[in-house]
């Protein structure tokens, strides 16, 4: 049986356009994750874009931080013990929540595409949901190093210093 990865995106701001192409990017990136951690069976994830103003909320509300940041993850499962969606049998991951004003911003910093940065934040974010951190220096490289093997996988490499020239 074919495990199924159902990837619920919800855009709930109107500060930046989702170019065409993204919500398959993100599925694609959510799929290129679980392959890469040998996830077992159908999952559920829950990603939504929102302004700076609502990620700002969601930011003091959960983490008593008062500011707005690029990414947030809601795990609803721990220890590889998740959630069962009743009617489908998916192991609910948690809840992706991406200010795309921050995701451009980042973009424009970063010197890559808006794509690009969607991408990693979603691939950083559902390492998260399943039990990734990167408060100590060894996890941090750790959840760098499967980041940037599911840029790669999507043709996203961090930088053209990456890509080796064959001629």
């Amino acid at each position: 049986m074919t495990n199924k990865i159902r990837v619920v995106i919800t855009n709930k701001q109107k500060k930046v356009k989702i170019p065409t192409g993204m919500r398959m990017l993100v599925r694609r990136c959510c799929n290129a994750v679980l392959k890469l951690e040998k996830f077992d069976g159908s999952a559920e994830v829950s990603i939504t874009f929102v302004d700076n103003e609502e990620i700002h909320k969601l930011n003091k509300q959960y983490r008593n931080i008062d500011s707005a940041t690029d990414v947030l993850s809601f795990p609803l499962g721990e220890n590889n013990n998740y959630d069962v969606d009743p009617e489908t049998g998916a192991k609910m991951l948690g809840d992706v929540v991406i200010s795309m004003e921050k995701a451009e911003d980042q973009a424009n910093l970063y010197g890559h595409s808006l794509q690009r940065e969607v991408a990693y934040l979603t691939a950083h974010s559902v390492l998260h949901l399943l039990g990734y951190d990167h408060e100590t220096g060894i996890e941090r490289v750790h959840m760098r190093e499967k980041e940037e093997l599911v840029m790669e996988q999507l043709g996203l490499p961090a930088s053209s210093s990456y890509v080796i020239d064959e001629n």
